[in-house]
C-alpha cells in the first residue's frame, strides 16, 4: 500500500534547510487556553515506555508535563523485547499496572486490536477542552493514522514517531572509487562489490544479520521488486519470485560485500563498523544517524551521505516503521492518559525528537516549521532523506500477531543464506514452519 507522507514543497525544503545548524526555539508554543490542562490534577499516572532515544526526550521533560497539569507521572522505560513480553503479559490479565502504554505498530499493532487493549480516544481528540485545536487526523501522515486506527476507523492510540530505512553512505569512499551515489539496485550491488577490499578491511555493505534483526533488511528490499511477504487478504507470498529475488539481493550483499561475522550484527554492530569509516553503505532506520556526526563516536564526521533507498526493479520505497503512544482500555483514567499522549506528540516534543535527531515525527505541521527545522543538529541532506523518504513510503512488516514468530523463522532463514543456504529452499522451509502459526493466530 503506497502511501503519500510529508509534502512541503521543495522551495519551502531548500529555505528551511539553509538555516539548518542556527539554535532554535522549539516553537514555545503556548498550551490552548480551552484546555483544561489542570482538570485532573492530582491523579498519579503509570506509565510503560520502550527503552530508545524517544523515550529519553519523554523522560527528560517529564517535569514540564507535570507543572502543566499537576499530573504525577511514574515512567518506567524498559528495553525493547522485555517492555513488548510485559505488555503482553499484562494487558492479557486485563489488570496492567499502566495507564499509558508506548508500542511498536510494526510488531504490536494487530495485537493490541485482536485483544481490544487500547481505549477509543476519537470522541477525546473532538473535545475542545481535552484536546488542543492543532491536533487533527489530517495533520498526521498517512501511515501514521494507518497504525494508529483499528480495522473499523476508529482511532486507538496517537502516532509518535515514524522510522524510514535509508542508506548511509561514506563520500570518501566513492569518491576514491569514481562511484555516485546508485540510483538502482543493480548499481548499489555494482558499488558495494567494487568498494569491497578485504586486504584493507574495507566493505561495500553493511546491513543486520542477526536472526530476527535481520528480517526487516530483506521485507524491505523485497518492496522494490514490488512485493510484499503477505498479502492484503493475509496469504503467505515470501516464496514469490520477486521474494526470492530479494532474498538473493540481500545474500550476495551480505556475501560479497560485508564485512566477516555479519551474521552476528544486529544494528549496533552495523552502525560501529560504519562509524569506523571502512564500510561503503549501511542500510538502516533514519533514527540512527546522530553518533554519525558526534567527533566522540565517529570517524566519518563530515564524510557521510544520507540517501533515499535506490529504485528496485518494480518500484522505489523505503520501508516504514514507527511507534505510537495509546491509553489501555483497563485504565480508570483514560482523559488524563490522553493529555500524556498529547503532550507527548504535541508540537514542542516532536520538535526536540527531529532536532536531537532522535526520530522523526508524524505530523507535518512540525517538518515543515522553519523555525523546528532551524535547530536540527543534523546536516541537511539527513531531512531531505527523511522528507523524500516520506513521499515513497511503504510498510516493511506485515501488521499481523505473530510478527515475532515471522521474524525469528524467516531470520533464521535469511542467516542461513550468509552461511552459503540456497535462498528459495530456505524460504520454502521457513514458509512451511510459518503458515501454521499465522493461521492459529487468526483462528
Amino acid at each position: 500500500m503506497t502511501t503519500s507522507i510529508l509534502k512541503p514543497t521543495r522551495r519551502q525544503f531548500l529555505a528551511a534547510s539553509a538555516a539548518i545548524g542556527g539554535t532554535a526555539l522549539i516553537g514555545g508554543r503556548p498550551a490552548s487556553a480551552a484546555v483544561d490542562w489542570k482538570r485532573f490534577a492530582g491523579t498519579t499516572l503509570d506509565v510503560n515506555l520502550v527503552k530508545s532515544p524517544r523515550s529519553e526526550i519523554i523522560l527528560k521533560h517529564l517535569s514540564e508535563f507535570e507543572e502543566l497539569t499537576g499530573i504525577k507521572v511514574n515512567a518506567e522505560a524498559t528495553p525493547e523485547q522485555q517492555q513488548r513480553q510485559k505488555t503482553v503479559i499484562e494487558l492479557s490479565t486485563g489488570r496492567p499496572s499502566f495507564d499509558v502504554v508506548h508500542l511498536s505498530y510494526h510488531v504490536q499493532k494487530r495485537q493490541f486490536e485482536k485483544g481490544g487493549w487500547l481505549a477509543d480516544i476519537s470522541g477525546f481528540m473532538k473535545d475542545p477542552s481535552l484536546t488542543d485545536p492543532s491536533l487533527v487526523e489530517g495533520d498526521f501522515a498517512e501511515a501514521g493514522l494507518l497504525f494508529a486506527k483499528d480495522s473499523d476507523g476508529t482511532m486507538r492510540s496517537l502516532p509518535f514517531s515514524v522510522d524510514y530505512w535509508i542508506v548511509y553512505w561514506n563520500r570518501e569512499l566513492f569518491e576514491k572509487h569514481g562511484l555516485s551515489y546508485p540510483t538502482s539496485f543493480d548499481e548499489l550491488v555494482a558499488a558495494a562489490e567494487k568498494i569491497t577490499d578485504p586486504s584493507s578491511n574495507t566493505y561495500g555493505f553493511v546491513a543486520r544479520g542477526l536472526k530476527n534483526a535481520n528480517t526487516p533488511v530483506w521485507t524491505s528490499l523485497m518492496l522494490g521488486y514490488g512485493a510484499t511477504p503477505i498479502s492484503a487478504d493475509g496469504k503467505v507470498q515470501a516464496t514469490s519470485k520477486e521474494a526470492v529475488e530479494a532474498a538473493k539481493l540481500y545474500q550476495r550483499l551480505m556475501t560479497k560485500a560485508a564485512p566477516p561475522g555479519v551474521s552476528g550484527f544486529n544494528w549496533a554492530e552495523a552502525q560501529s563498523a560504519f562509524l569506523q569509516g571502512r564500510i561503503g553503505m549501511w542500510f538502516d532506520g533514519v533514527g540512527f544517524a546522530p553518533p554519525i556526526e558526534d567527533p566522540q563516536k565517529s570517524r566519518v564526521v563530515g564524510k557521510v551521505g544520507y540517501g533515499v533507498i535506490p529504485k528496485g526493479p518494480a518500484a522505489q520505497a523505503a520501508g516504514t516503521f514507527g511507534d505510537g503512544i495509546g491509553v489501555v482500555e483497563a485504565s480508570t483514567k483514560k482523559e488524563a492518559g490522553y493529555l500524556f499522549c498529547q503532550w507527548v506528540i504535541s508540537h514542542d516534543m516532536g520538535a526536540r525528537l527531529l532536532q536531537a535527531g532522535a526520530g522523526v515525527p508524524y505530523r507535518q505541521s512540525i517538518l515543515e516549521d522553519a523555525k523546528v527545522r532551524e535547530g536540527v543538529k543534523m546536516p541537511g541532506e539527513w531531512l531531505d532523506a527523511v522528507v523524500a523518504s516520506g513521499k515513497v513510503s511503504r510498510l516493511a512488516l506485515p501488521v499481523i500477531i505473530p510478527v515475532t514468530e515471522f521474524r525469528d523463522i524467516y531470520g533464521v532463514a535469511l542467516t542461513n543464506m550468509i552461511g552459503g543456504a540456497d535462498p528459495e529452499a530456505e524460504l520454502k522451509n521457513a514458509t512451511a514452519q510459518f503458515e501454521p502459526v499465522l493461521a492459529r493466530s487468526e483462528g
